[in-house]
């Protein structure tokens, strides 16, 4: 049920090193007003449901499938949110959930920790937080991480995260770091619009003039400054290249996993996104001398995006030298055409999905059957709680 695709051995480890301890799992919700870019996702059919799906992701998480709904899950153009796997996973197995807001535009209608965050600008504007702001998520993402992982000591910590837009922001985060990674990232569509993307991420870059014609041309220069080899790239403070470009969740996470990890095993629950915090974070420990344990973190994804054929999820965790995990779950049988999207390219992770389908196998054992029958079970449910809120 678990496959790994990059580092395989220190991943083997990790899982032998947790395999039947309790999991909890934190989920940081963030916004971007990249994703209300039309067609940079598909996390939400238009802009203006865009700006609702982590509330509803949230809602959802927590209360599932209830009479007062405040935040319906969002329409999408085909596929069911993902929150679904995640919901069905941490009530069935009884896994503590920390709910945490990063910076959005409206308030969750469930109780979350509020960390005093914002919503993240267009990352096209080249200021996308700031720098206050992040120094502050920073510190609140450490200090959470701490009290987590004390909670925590004998298993590992699920780190997921709600940022619609965010691989766009991910692609900008790594871009800045150094490396070359246009056309390896992922998105909530079947192919992944990745000219959309660059095109996003080179005028965030220019507009906060992290850009410089170079005559650099050696091999390794090319290798990491990206597809135009007269360019080079001004590498400064992380923290001043997640306020050019990034969105609150990153610096959040990045602060919580460094924290967590001196003394508990660390699961980033996600793809695209999680690996360009995990470089986020190498960076930072240099930078702002943060002392963590690297071998207590990977990262883990749902197959739908490890096997994506318009990405390269394995490839990019490889060139960052970063241990992935995939749940191997699929819904190519489920009686669910919304399910079965997946399994078309639609959606394919978010809210912890991957991560959690991970940790119920880890924690008690649960196979495909187990899985399947849990999600379907919960679409059963909102489908039906769907059908009677029309005929209201």
């Amino acid at each position: 049920m678990i496959r790994a695709y990059s580092q395989v051995e220190r991943a083997k480890a990790w899982m032998r090193r947790f395999r039947g301890t309790a999991p909890a799992f934190a989920c940081v919700l963030g916004f971007t007003e990249t994703g209300l870019i039309p067609g940079i996702s598909a996390a939400g059919a238009t802009p203006h449901d865009r700006q609702y799906t982590a509330v509803a992701d949230a809602e959802f998480l927590l209360l599932g499938v209830h009479a007062d709904t405040q935040y319906p899950l969002p329409p999408l153009k085909a596929g069911a949110s993902p929150v679904l796997i995640t919901r069905a996973i941490v009530s069935a197995q009884n896994i503590p959930i920390y709910l945490f807001n990063a910076g959005l535009p409206h308030s969750p209608s469930v109780p979350a920790i509020d960390l005093q965050g914002m919503p993240a600008r267009c990352l096209s504007r080249g200021n996308a937080l700031d720098l206050a702001i992040v120094q502050h998520l920073l510190q609140q993402g450490l200090m959470w991480g701490e009290k987590l992982a004390a909670e925590t000591l004998q298993g590992y910590l699920v780190i997921g995260e709600c940022v619609v837009g965010g691989t766009t922001t991910a692609l900008a985060l790594l871009t800045g770091l150094g490396w070359q990674v246009s056309g390896k990232v992922n998105s909530s569509h079947p192919t992944c619009n990745h000219q959309q993307k660059w095109q996003v991420v080179q005028a965030g870059l220019t507009q906060a003039k992290r850009w410089q014609v170079s005559s650099e041309q050696d091999e390794q220069a090319d290798q990491r400054i990206g597809e135009n080899s007269s360019t080079a790239l001004l590498i400064s403070d992380p923290l001043q290249l997640v306020a050019a470009v990034g969105d609150p969740m990153q610096i959040v996470v990045a602060g919580m996993a460094i924290a967590a990890s001196r003394s508990c095993g660390v699961l980033l629950a996600g793809g695209t996104q999680m690996l360009a915090v995990y470089a986020l974070m190498r960076k930072m420990a240099q930078t702002e001398n943060l002392s963590w344990q690297p071998d207590q973190i990977l990262v883990g994804t749902t197959r739908w995006v490890a096997e994506d054929p318009t990405g390269d999820t394995g490839g990019l965790a490889e060139l960052l030298d970063i241990p992935l995990l995939a749940t191997q779950l699929s819904f190519a049988e489920s009686r669910y055409e919304q399910l079965r999207a997946y399994e078309q390219g639609f959606v394919k992770e978010g809210v912890g999905a991957g991560g959690c389908a991970i940790a119920a196998h880890l924690y008690q054992d649960w196979h495909q059957a187990q899985l399947l029958e849990a999600i379907e079970t919960l679409t059963e449910k909102h489908e039906h709680q769907s059908v009677e809120s029309q005929k209201l």
